[in-house]
């Protein structure tokens, strides 16, 4: 028994990285099961198919995050006001401690979010929205406090957009560096502001 469970991590182990550096539509279960030292069979034995495996990848975060935000949340709600910078706040707790479920946890979870994002996995954000549905709800619901005049439809595009943002700087992070390492900051300031 211990071998199914050490062969089920490993392709986990491995899915994780493959998706993560190359996204879930260009890692095919060939790639996986090879990097894996393992055949497809054990993938088909342990997932079935390629987006359960994929959803099992991405639980192995959720499992841990949800609960957490959920309670974080749950302690911002008994406070009678509150700021949207309160509810992201809420968030930062939850998304550092999944650097104690895998090394690196909050990055990694960051970037296979993103992956999810910008690789359209209908699947992925049917499976999110069903599992944890009542810990969406309550964040929804945190924001719409923290912004009683925001409309659902304003919400929407909103945290659309903080995602989309967070997505792209999460994909691009080894860009973000290179640039970093190269321009310097007086490059990117207009020269009215290093005059005054």
């Amino acid at each position: 028994m211990a071998v199914g469970v050490s062969t089920k991590e490993k392709i986990l182990d491995v899915a994780e990285v493959l998706f993560s550096e190359q996204g879930f539509n260009d890692t095919s279960l060939r790639n996986i099961t090879s990097k894996a030292g393992v055949n497809l069979a054990s993938v088909n034995y342990h997932f079935g198919d390629k987006k359960t495996l994929v959803r099992a990848v991405l639980d192995r975060y959720l499992e841990a995050f949800m609960p957490a935000v959920q309670d974080a949340l749950i302690t911002l709600n008994l406070n009678e006001s509150y700021e949207m910078s309160d509810v992201f706040e809420s968030l930062r707790g939850p998304l550092r401690s999944l650097n104690s479920v895998r090394p690196n946890g909050t990055s990694k979870f960051m970037l296979l979010i993103g992956r999810g994002y910008t690789d359209v996995q209908g699947h992925l954000r049917w499976f999110i929205t069903t599992r944890y549905q009542d810990v969406l709800n309550l964040f929804t619901e945190s924001v719409m406090k923290a912004n009683p005049s925001l409309t659902r439809e304003t919400l929407f595009w909103r945290l659309h957009f903080t995602l989309g943002t967070c997505v792209f700087t999460m994909l691009q992070a080894k860009l973000w560096q290179k640039l970093q390492r190269t321009i310097s900051i007086k490059m990117l300031m207009p020269k009215w502001w290093l005059t005054c």
